[in-house]
C-alpha cells in the first residue's frame, strides 16, 4: 500500500497568523503551490521544503510525514 504523505503547513501558518499569500511570499512561490501543499496534492522539492521548514525554524521532519 502506498503510504501518503501529510504535513503540518496549514497548523502553522495559522499559528504564525499568515495568509496563504503572506506564507507564499516568504518561501518565494504562488498561492496556489501553497494551497496545494496545505490540501496535499503537491509533493516540494527537497529544496521548498527545507524553505519552509527554516521559514518556521522546524525540521522537514516536523512538518512532512508519511501517515501511519
Amino acid at each position: 500500500m502506498k503510504k501518503q504523505l501529510q504535513n503540518n503547513v496549514y497548523t502553522l501558518r495559522s499559528e504564525h497568523a499568515l495568509t496563504q499569500q503572506e506564507l507564499a511570499d516568504k518561501i518565494g512561490v504562488t498561492r496556489q503551490t501553497v494551497i496545494a501543499i496545505e490540501k496535499g496534492n503537491y509533493t516540494p522539492s527537497v529544496a521548498l521544503a527545507l524553505d519552509i521548514a527554516n521559514f518556521f525554524h522546524a525540521t522537514v521532519d516536523d512538518i512532512f510525514f508519511y501517515e501511519t
